[in-house]
């Protein structure tokens, strides 16, 4: 085998593995990014949710992770217990108590996804 082979085949070989490591590097550095919420950002609902539910991007740390609904007079809303979605664990659920009157409210949430970084952040959304 030529010296010229052999040099071309460590030099496939190395550029496949630090392509490799690369991917390997960012799905291991990636953020849990709020993707779908219900109610939905900046929406109006005719009837008031049951439930709250936020999906991420990542799995989610449920014991680190807090979700607070914040009613008209900017005072927190009784919820049930937070509960994660144990099939995908990227699915948060704030069950909500009693019956919301209306007005604007905001979702106020913070996570910490398996791969230990925090995330957070808050929303909006009104109950005609």
């Amino acid at each position: 085998m030529s010296t010229l082979k052999v040099r071309s085949f460590w030099t496939k070989l190395s550029a496949l593995m630090v392509l490799f490591v690369g991917i390997s590097c960012q799905q291991a550095l990636a953020h849990a990014h709020l993707k779908d919420q219900t109610p939905a950002e900046n929406t109006t609902v005719e009837a008031a949710p049951q439930a709250i539910t936020l999906s991420f991007s990542e799995r989610i740390e449920l014991g680190f992770s807090k979700v607070k609904l914040i009613g008209p007079e900017k005072v927190a809303i009784k919820t049930g217990k937070l509960e994660l979605d144990p099939e995908t664990k990227t699915k948060l659920i704030l069950p909500v108590e009693g019956k919301l009157a209306a007005g604007e409210y905001s979702v106020d949430w913070s996570v910490l996804s398996v791969d230990g970084h925090k995330t957070k952040g808050v929303y909006n959304f009104t109950v005609k």
